[in-house]
């Protein structure tokens, strides 16, 4: 058996007891390790299941599991199964439900930018329009915990930049296949979307989800350069390699009604990093918890649940990915501030929430299996279906 947790020994959690031993561990594949122990907590003893990931090993890398849509979702035992991932959690916060605007239905997409295999699949969405605990202070929902094409994992921001080109004039791009537009802005989808409707999108306001759904909307669906549909309200279906579809809401509905069947049009998007030079491998959104091995001021010190967050340590060569156990004698959890503190002595200089509760899943192959099994206890009884997550892989 492995001596891990080391770097716990005589270190104090914020609002919490030191932290207690490992009681098992085991190697998953060369340069990823696997441990789980007891953390005594404010709320109770939470119960913390963790993957250890060396980048530094050349065998190993880090990758967003997705079910092949943004809009879909799947558990994460499937998506590491059908990536071939030898272990992996869960990721972003998500359009869950939708029960403030009747008749649409929840996308079940992220919230943040994500990026696999070094293409992006999305932008965020406006803060208002997040799913999940309030956001710290100075973070956004453009945050993200990705790995660069030199193989080191970091924290960033990655912002839409992007256009639309018309007869009029160019448009400035609000979103890329987000659940949620700005008010006035002009979206594109594509066919990284999925199949499921574009409605969603134009619901709710910058500063409030649950505002009701815009009655001034346009679609405009662009093939070869040229417009090829219109249509008052935001439809559905899959879209075809090489389409694009526009939404527009208010101002941008009223853009988009200039241009009729046939006209040229050229959009133009990529996500940009606000720090790193190294393009993005892999991405995706949640938000920052521990900056430089300090605590980000506010972290909820009060609310206890079960969680998912990665620390990064070692400059970025090698990554903690940590789950907690939502069984019943541990359901309590930590706050996220416990959560800083946790991987903080765990080593981390810098870490990352991912989406909790029900979501919260750590998955990893046992010595000699062809599949991965769930570690953790999901709260809710079974696998929560989710939209992405962190991948480990390991090849041969």
């Amino acid at each position: 058996m492995l001596t891990a947790c080391g770097a716990l020994a005589g270190a104090t959690l914020a609002g919490a007891s030191p932290a207690g031993a490992v009681q098992e561990a085991s190697v998953i594949a060369p340069g990823v390790t696997y441990e789980e122990f007891d953390i005594p907590a404010a709320k109770g003893t939470a119960h913390a299941h963790v993957l250890r990931v060396d980048l530094r090993d050349p065998h190993v890398r880090l990758g967003l599991l997705h079910p092949g849509a943004v809009a879909a979702r799947a558990p994460v035992s499937r998506l590491a199964d059908a990536q071939g991932a030898v272990a992996g959690v869960n990721g972003d916060f998500f359009n869950i439900t939708e029960t403030q605007h009747p008749g649409v239905e929840a996308t079940g997409a992220s919230v943040g930018p994500a990026i696999a295999d070094g293409r992006a699949l999305k932008a965020a969405v406006p803060r208002g329009q997040r799913f999940g605990p309030a956001l710290p202070p100075g973070t956004s929902t453009e945050d993200v915990f990705g790995v660069g094409a030199d193989r080191r994992a970091r924290l960033d921001g990655l912002a839409l930049d992007g256009s639309v080109r018309t007869p009029e004039g160019r448009l400035p791009l609000g979103g890329l296949n987000q659940y949620a537009l700005p008010v006035g802005s002009v979206g594109a989808f594509t066919g990284a979307w999925g199949g499921a409707s574009r409605m969603r999108a134009t619901c709710g306001t910058d500063t409030d989800r649950a505002a009701p759904c815009s009655t001034d909307t346009h679609e405009v669906t662009v093939r070869g350069g040229r417009v090829v549909s219109t249509s008052a309200t935001p439809g559905g279906g899959p879209i075809a390699p090489g389409t694009t579809v526009l939404v527009g809401r208010e101002t941008g509905a009223r853009q988009l009604r200039k241009l009729a069947v046939g006209a040229p049009v050229r959009v133009r998007h990529r996500l940009v990093a606000s720090s790193s030079r190294a393009p993005y491998r892999f991405a995706l959104g949640g938000y920052p918890v521990l900056a430089d091995g300090r605590p980000l001021p506010g972290l909820d010190d009060r609310t206890a649940a079960v969680r998912t967050a990665v620390g990064i340590a070692d400059g970025g060569r090698r990554v903690l990915l940590l789950a907690l156990d939502g069984a019943p004698a541990h359901r309590a959890g930590l706050t996220i501030a416990e959560v800083a503190g946790t991987l903080r002595a765990l080593g981390a200089q810098d870490a990352f929430s991912l989406d909790g509760g029900g979501s919260t899943t750590l998955v990893a192959r046992a010595p000699g299996a062809a599949a991965v099994s769930v570690r953790n206890h999901p709260s809710g009884g079974a696998e929560r279906p989710v939209p992405n997550g962190v991948g480990v892989f390991s090849a041969p």
